[in-house]
């Protein structure tokens, strides 16, 4: 544990922030049974506000290297010692999310290997080894490599039942992939495929770059106000292109294609942007205080709402809230939607006691 860094973007803190909120929101509902249609995951194709959660967080990492260590690399400090560093807090990253994804059963034979927390830190150590040794263009150029590989592989591989160039649940190439080298360690749920899988983490480390390329426009000359500007611009632009893309490779978070790349790259932009017209514009920050003690504690707050959503599941006092409390008093979608709010409230009173007295957790 530290104290939080004096000098901090209060816009960043607060988009972390209300990410993070946002993601123990849509992640907690009262039951799976009744959720308001924003709040889930797209089926397949195409997108809902839950599916920003994920993106905005890998751009808002790739945002905050720029920013901590351009620094750093300018002032001289060694590259393999920063490169080191960073290591050393993906391996400790990764480690989280597997201690999450055993906890409470510890069943280490059929442990799933990818994650949320997994794929942040791989896309984290990637990006930030790529961000160490190229320039702004440098970033660009590996955007589109990542990008061009990616579209490759699941337009030209052939594979078995499908032929090339399929982009459907059933039949694709990262599916393919992900059943001959992660069988038996996926999402329970999909079983033969992961949303955090082998192939899709290709464009996912693209999407840190384009938040890497964000704190380069944030460094650069010009007002504030010229800079929300630019955001904006840089956004729409990548909206459109996703929209105009889509016909071709289609919107799609579970395999994180280019076009769900530009969309949520272009989004986060101007969400972004939004931010930091409040927060370090206007200096309306103090509104949103809740946001910005989510965003100096992400990830403890992450991997609290984990073990919490856990215990009330081992415990079923999950259940007995939620029917007993919450179903007499609202709808069934309502009294979801209020049992999800609970444990963003919950989560919220732990990390506002560690704000206050100065406990930050530091990878």
């Amino acid at each position: 544990m530290a104290d939080a860094p004096a000098g901090r973007l209060k816009s960043l803190d607060l988009f972390r922030g209300a990410t993070i909120a946002s993601m123990i929101l849509v992640n907690n509902p009262g039951t799976w049974t009744h959720v308001y249609p924003p709040l889930r995951h797209a089926v397949w194709h195409g997108w809902t506000f839950t599916d920003t959660v994920f993106p905005f967080f890998l751009w808002i990492v790739g945002l905050a290297v720029t920013l901590s260590t351009a620094r750093r690399v300018a002032a001289g400090q060694d590259k393999f010692q920063l490169l080191g560093h960073g290591a050393r807090r993906a391996a400790i990253l990764f480690c989280f999310g597997l201690i999450l994804t055993l906890f409470p059963h510890f069943d280490f034979a059929g442990i799933r290997i990818p994650g949320v927390l997994q794929r942040i830190a791989v896309c984290y150590l990637i990006g930030l080894a790529i961000f160490l040794w190229s320039s702004w263009r440098g970033l660009i150029l590996w955007t589109v490599g990542l990008n061009t590989l990616y579209l490759a592989l699941m337009i030209r591989y052939p594979v078995p039942g499908c032929g090339a160039g399929s982009w459907a649940m059933e039949c694709n190439y990262a599916r393919l992939v992900d059943s001959q080298f992660l069988a038996g360690h996926m999402w329970t749920v999909t079983k033969d495929w992961d949303p955090e899988g082998i192939i899709s983490t290709i464009p996912a480390i693209s999407t840190v770059l384009l938040g890497m390329l964000a704190g380069y426009l944030l460094r650069a000359s010009g007002t504030p106000l010229e800079k929300v500007r630019r955001f904006m611009l840089q956004g729409c632009l990548m909206v459109i292109a996703a929209v105009a893309l889509e016909p071709v490779v289609p919107i799609n978070k579970a395999l994180w294609t280019t076009s769900f790349v530009l969309i949520m790259g272009g989004l986060a932009s101007i969400c972004f942007a939004t931010w930091y017209w409040i927060a370090d514009i206007r200096g309306w920050a103090r509104w949103f205080k809740p946001f910005e003690v989510y965003g100096l504690n992400a990830i403890a707050a992450y991997m609290l709402s984990g073990l919490l959503a856990d215990i009330m599941g081992i415990t079923k006092s999950g259940a007995w809230v939620y029917q007993n409390l919450l179903l007499p008093v609202a709808s069934p979608i309502n009294a979801s939607l209020l049992y999800a709010l609970l444990n963003v409230a919950a989560v919220y009173l732990a990390v506002w006691l560690m704000y206050r007295r100065g406990w930050f957790l530091k990878l």
